[in-house]
């Protein structure tokens, strides 16, 4: 089987550009009220929280996974959406695109790092997490690990936003590929910059599953993932090994 690297760049840019007419800088932040400010700051703690698209199981010490990935959440509240950008369209989709880096450690430990934005747009975040394989996987075994998470919006004048992340996740190899699933728990804090508005703390739950597929060096990754109300799924292309 053999996938060539134009077909995955396009599937990566037709997924990451999946709406992406509708959005918008978020620049009115101020022409919102409360309730509005709450909805708003919902949709963007799901589609800015950490994917990790990559199974439980540890890189190992010597290991790395790095790739570039698109994902695309189907938000439920893109009336504030539109009132926060003085748009003219109320979007469905909010698409973002990353690069990413994971790093083995020792004693099952990974270390990751995404920074992400949403093309066309003010939207910036950075974000990380720490996974360790508490148990590592065998041939006969499937790895369990647990992830704590991060991510902080930027870009965005008179908004700071970040979100907090654990869950726990299970995998199994079967020769090239390896599904995966899991579920966990997002913490977002959504603060203005705003007379008139207050600050938003919410707590989202999560459910994700995927699949990684790995050719050698080449490493594909699809996820799903359900946070809070918003669904979001994710295409990651890199290498893996």
């Amino acid at each position: 089987m053999k996938f060539s690297t134009s077909t995955l760049a396009a599937l990566c840019a037709t997924l990451a550009t999946a709406g992406l007419a509708q959005a918008a800088d978020v620049n009115s932040i101020d022409a919102l009220n409360q309730a509005q400010f709450r909805l708003l700051s919902e949709d963007l703690g799901s589609a800015l929280s950490y994917k990790g698209l990559v199974p439980a199981e540890g890189l190992g010490i010597t290991g790395f996974d790095i790739g570039i990935a698109a994902s695309n959440t189907r938000v439920k509240n893109g009336a504030a959406f539109n009132a926060a950008t003085s748009g003219s369209t109320t979007p469905k989709n909010l698409p973002m695109v990353s690069v990413r880096a994971h790093k083995g450690l020792p004693f099952d430990i990974d270390l990751g790092l995404s920074i992400s934005s949403l093309p066309t747009t003010n939207i910036r975040s950075t974000g990380g997490e720490l996974r360790w394989a508490f148990v590592p996987g065998s041939t006969v075994m499937p790895a369990l690990a647990v992830r704590l998470s991060g991510t902080f919006l930027s870009g965005v004048d008179k908004l700071k936003l970040r979100t907090t992340g654990v869950d726990l996740s299970i995998s199994k190899g079967f020769a090239m590929f390896t599904p995966y699933a899991g579920f966990g728990q997002v913490a977002v804090k959504s603060t203005p910059d705003v007379v008139g508005l207050t600050s938003e703390k919410f707590n989202l739950s999560k459910v994700f599953a995927g699949l990684n597929v790995n050719f050698g060096l080449v490493n594909l990754a699809l996820e799903g993932d359900k946070t809070g109300e918003d669904t979001s799924y994710g295409l990651k292309f890199g290498l893996r090994f």
